[in-house]
């Protein structure tokens, strides 16, 4: 019986480690060994107002086809999440997304995903299953990460960064989130 477990939990290893290294895809498509590409690492970042850098400009074609500019939504605080369908981590953290999406919109909030490697048809099916109801730019390109660079960059998928109100990355989340570590983020960078 115990011999079991252990293969079982050895299998189980094996199977997560191949299910990240799937995940673990730098988002300008670079390998480990080329040097483009930081694991994820559960850490939290905020940013103080003073270390802030210019206003993010960020735009494309949603998943469902329209253009959207997140300049258009200067005022407001910014959510953005790079993801794709196959990312277990992304999977995971799917709902505390969605759900921290949707208690925060009365407040203003906006959520924009970055879907970094996946076509609409996969794309709308995993934000169907994952009940996510704010839109996702394609980039399976890479094109719209750029100008993400700088000062906390999105190094790992999934990665979680948030804007202030005049559209300065504020904050990095590095590898999945939850709900309440999503949640304190946004609450700290717009005072609530």
């Amino acid at each position: 019986m115990r011999v079991t477990s252990q293969r079982r939990r050895a299998a189980g290893t094996a199977a997560a480690i191949v299910l990240l290294s799937g995940c673990a895809t730098s988002m300008t498509g670079f390998t480990a060994e080329e040097g483009g590409y930081a694991a994820g690492d559960d850490s939290v970042v905020l940013l103080p107002e003073i270390e802030r850098t210019e206003p993010v400009e960020l735009s494309g074609t949603t998943l469902q086809g329209q253009l959207v500019d997140i300049t258009d939504w200067r005022g407001a605080p910014v959510v953005l999440n790079s993801w794709w369908a196959g990312c277990g981590p992304c999977r995971e953290e799917a709902p505390a997304l969605a759900a921290v999406a949707e208690r925060t919109s009365d407040d203003g909030v906006r959520f924009l995903d970055i879907n970094i490697r996946d076509g609409a048809a996969q794309g709308l099916a995993f934000e169907e299953q994952f009940g996510i109801g704010y839109p996702s730019l394609e980039a399976s390109d890479g094109a719209a990460l750029l100008p993400l660079r700088g000062v906390l960059s999105p190094t790992a998928t999934p990665t979680t960064l948030v804007l202030d109100a005049e559209g300065r990355v504020a904050g990095r989340i590095s590898g999945p989130t939850d709900e309440s570590t999503l949640r304190g983020l946004v609450d700290q960078i717009t005072g609530t």
